[in-house]
């Protein structure tokens, strides 16, 4: 039985947030290989090794686990997890066009709403979960939370704005109408994502009857990542495969085997990095006791909260005038304050059901 303690599970998702908010700087040491086969190599492990990999070793009879799993349960976790996929893809192609910033926050933001309210409206707790002793708090910070990505987007707005009209460069790949509606395909369907580890809940089910406790998590994230990665893989090896550059990947002599090593271990670092925001996330949801539902909202902020601080930290908002900055930096505020909110709710609501 896993006792409910919303600050220590508020902690593990921080940890999670950092992992995801940092899982694409990888890509900035590859060298000689096109986005496409990055995203190849990095999917195969954020998909498919990893998950595989800690299950094993944190899931006691995980093969039996996976076959206990109800086929009305299987194959929805597993299709959602192949829709998701889709998201993934227009989140990439979105970088492009608009920019690391304002790609992370308005996709991001998009899925920490609908990721939160869809589970709740399939199950049809929306109205209970938000009514109990706690609720109203929890719904008060995740409101806040909000508020606080649309300050980062508009930070980022600002930012893109400002650094545009100082390029000099005519060539300027920015362009905020196709990114506009990349990132509004991603967000929307990156909240799949939530709602295939909640339809996915009873393999976890399964896995913690079998002892897995508080991994019991990782169970359920095979199934909907292996729907990922089949996305991805069709898509990128058709593409990687159509523009010849599959050659640099399954040729060493292409790039040179010390080029070719970094570049893969730097691609499989990126794959690990967003595949333990998750086991993370794993861990944090189960301690967050009645509020689970507020897990995702939680995980996605904090992956915004910690993208800006990065940004910050590598001085990527150094060039910006004193408007965007402040901008930024009131954003970030409300963020953590709506962290504070919802554990401080989530905390409440577990103390007037007697587990503290």
């Amino acid at each position: 039985m896993i006792t409910p303690n919303p600050i220590f599970g508020t902690g593990l998702h921080a940890i999670g947030g950092i992992s995801a908010a940092s899982c694409y700087m990888p890509f900035e040491k590859v060298k000689n290989w096109t986005w496409e086969i990055f995203w190849i190599v990095q999917a195969l492990f954020a998909w498919l090794i990893m998950p595989l990999l800690i299950g094993f070793f944190t899931v006691p009879d995980l093969f039996t686990v996976l076959a206990k799993a109800p086929a009305s349960v299987f194959w929805p976790a597993l299709l959602l997890g192949a829709v998701y996929g889709f998201g993934g893809l227009s989140f990439g192609y979105a970088i492009r066009n608009i920019g690391y910033s304002l790609t992370y926050t308005i996709s991001i933001g998009i899925s920490a709403v609908l990721g939160t309210i869809i589970p709740l409206i399939l199950k049809g707790q929306l109205i209970e979960q938000f009514t109990k002793i706690g609720g109203d708090t929890v719904l008060i910070g995740m409101i806040a939370s909000i508020f606080g990505v649309a300050l980062c987007g508009r930070a980022g707005f600002l930012k893109e704005k400002f650094l545009s009209s100082k390029a000099k460069d005519k060539g300027n790949s920015f362009n905020m109408k196709k990114g506009l509606i990349l990132v509004l395909i991603a967000g929307s369907l990156s909240a799949i994502w939530g709602v295939s580890l909640e339809v996915g809940q009873p393999i976890s089910d399964i896995a913690a009857e079998h002892g897995a406790g508080n991994f019991e998590g990782n169970a359920k994230l095979i199934v909907s990542s292996l729907g990922c990665l089949l996305t991805n893989l069709i898509w990128f090896g058709f593409v990687t495969f159509k523009n010849g550059s599959i050659k640099t990947l399954i040729s060493v002599k292409q790039t040179g085997t010390k080029r070719y090593l970094s570049n893969f271990s730097l691609s499989a670092l990126a794959g690990s990095l967003w595949y333990v925001q998750f086991f993370f996330y794993g861990l944090g949801h189960v301690r967050m006791g009645s509020f689970q539902f507020s897990s995702w909202v939680l995980h996605m902020s904090m992956l915004i909260f910690f993208s800006y601080i990065i940004g910050v930290l590598m001085k990527e908002w150094k060039d910006v005038n004193r408007k965007t900055y402040i901008t930024l930096i009131f954003a970030l505020l409300v963020l953590v304050t709506s962290f504070v909110i919802m554990t401080y709710g989530s905390y409440i609501g577990e103390l007037a059901n007697g587990t503290h």
